[in-house]
C-alpha cells in the first residue's frame, strides 16, 4: 500500500509540475512548436537520471515516489506523440521529425552526461 500511495502522490506532484512548465512556456512563446512538452520531458529525464544514479540505494518507497510517481507524472510521452503526429498531419513534417530527433537525442544525452558526472 505504501508504494501505491507513493506513486499516487508523486504522480500528482509531477503532473502539477508539468502543468506549471507548460504554463511557463505558453507565457514565453507563441510558437506552435511543442516547446512545453520538450521542456517537461527534458527536465523529467534529468530528474530521473539524477535520482537513479545518485540515489539508487535509498528506501524503495522513496525511489518509487520519485522515479515512477513524480517523473512519470512530469514526463509526457503521450503528449509528445500526439503533438508530433499533429505537426506531421498539419504538413509540418520537418518539425515533426526534428521534434522526435531532438527529444530523444537530448534526453539520452542528458542521461549520459549525468552518468559521467556522477563517477
Amino acid at each position: 500500500m505504501n508504494q501505491l500511495l507513493a506513486i499516487f502522490i508523486g504522480g500528482g506532484l509531477g503532473s502539477l509540475c508539468r502543468f506549471g512548465v507548460s504554463r511557463l512556456f505558453l507565457m514565453l512563446s507563441s510558437s506552435s512548436l511543442p516547446w512545453a512538452t520538450l521542456g517537461s520531458n527534458v527536465l523529467s529525464t534529468a530528474v530521473l537520471g539524477w535520482v537513479m544514479i545518485r540515489f539508487s540505494n535509498i528506501q524503495h518507497v522513496w525511489l518509487t515516489f520519485l522515479a515512477i510517481g513524480f517523473c512519470g507524472g512530469f514526463s509526457t510521452f503521450s503528449t509528445f506523440s500526439y503533438e508530433t503526429f499533429q505537426l506531421a498531419r498539419n504538413g509540418q513534417l520537418f518539425w515533426a521529425i526534428l521534434n522526435v530527433l531532438v527529444s530523444v537525442s537530448l534526453c539520452v544525452l542528458i542521461l549520459f552526461v549525468i552518468s559521467k558526472l556522477s563517477k
